[in-house]
């Protein structure tokens, strides 16, 4: 099998929206990642760091899934990274409550050595110092680096971004974030910005209007499924990178047709990830579920239209 290295926290999340409110729980960009990865058949590793607070069981949640936290460091007398939010009504948008970066601030990722030589590599969230680092540690050339960063680096470390930005295929941003990046306000005119700037590949998530593929002059929309409720939107962007990087992986395809069917998977993935509190729904989820609901996606996505002229 194919083997997808993974690096992003595993967390602590507090998370308060319109439908109620946690105490904390599992989360991190790294959690949702290969929760929602573990549905595909390859080989996934998280390189991460937690604090002796996290518990054996969201240890033994990720050993379950196969997930092989070789690179997942348990740092003794550490309290794990931990964030807190409250989202607005519209849970479009959303108030950092307070963040820990606890054992995250000294982290320096050691990419197990039977990882060295993954065929994907996706770079969660993190800052662009210590995703350069994994990249310097991989002993052969990656088919495919997918990577996910947001505003907040954009602001902070611009320069060092920019810096990995140059070194990766595949860049997963929102709307929002394209276009602080660019300066354009034009998706599309972003997304060449983007390309010029190193990535073959642009995909910019827009929640709940879907996601878009952008590769040269081509441009691919994927819709997101219309749901009943939207519980709790977080993780989703995470969830949509772990389907879309663990389709990937398993296909061992990365041409722009088959992208199309990896932002389809994302998107299904994501749209379970938002039906509960945190990960709570990815963990309870099934194949047949996952299944189930790409039927709907198809369904949602296909259509005949006569070119004829009359």
């Amino acid at each position: 099998m194919n083997k997808l290295l993974i690096v992003g926290t595993v967390a602590f999340d507090a998370i308060e929206t319109p439908f109620g409110k946690t105490d904390k729980i599992l989360g991190g960009a790294g959690t949702y990642i290969g929760l929602s990865a573990s549905f595909f058949k390859l080989q996934q590793a998280i390189v991460s760091v937690v604090g002796e607070d996290f518990p054996q069981e969201y240890i033994d949640l990720l050993t379950d899934r196969d997930i092989d936290i070789t690179g997942l460091e348990v740092v003794k007398g550490g309290k794990t990274f931990f964030w807190s939010g409250r989202y607005h009504n519209d849970l479009n948008s959303r108030d950092t409550l307070d963040t820990q970066l606890n054992v995250l601030a000294d982290f320096k990722p050691v990419v197990p050595e039977h990882f060295k030589d993954a065929d994907v590599v996706l770079l969660g969230n993190l800052h662009p110092l210590i995703q350069s680092s994994v990249l310097d540690q991989m002993t052969e050339q990656p088919k495919l680096v997918v990577l996910d960063t947001m505003n907040f680096w954009m602001d902070c470390a611009l320069p060092e971004l920019k810096e990995v930005i140059k070194r990766v295929d595949v860049i997963t941003v929102n709307d929002e974030e394209a276009r602080q990046l660019t300066g354009e306000y034009s998706l599309v005119k972003a997304a060449a910005k983007i390309q010029q700037m190193g990535p073959e590949y642009v995909v910019i998530k827009k929640g709940e209007h879907g996601a878009l593929l952008f590769h040269e002059k081509n441009v691919f929309f994927a819709p997101a499924l219309p749901l009943e409720e939207v519980f709790d939107p977080t993780g989703a962007g995470d969830t949509f990178a772990g389907g879309f990087a663990g389709y990937i992986t398993q296909s061992e395809n990365i041409s722009f047709e088959n992208m199309k069917n990896a932002i389809i998977y994302g998107s299904n993935m994501a749209s379970f990830c938002v039906e509960k509190f945190g990960t709570e729904r990815m963990v309870s989820l099934t194949k047949e579920e996952v299944l189930e609901r790409l039927q709907e996606f198809r369904a949602l996505t296909q259509f005949d239209i006569s070119l004829e002229e009359e």
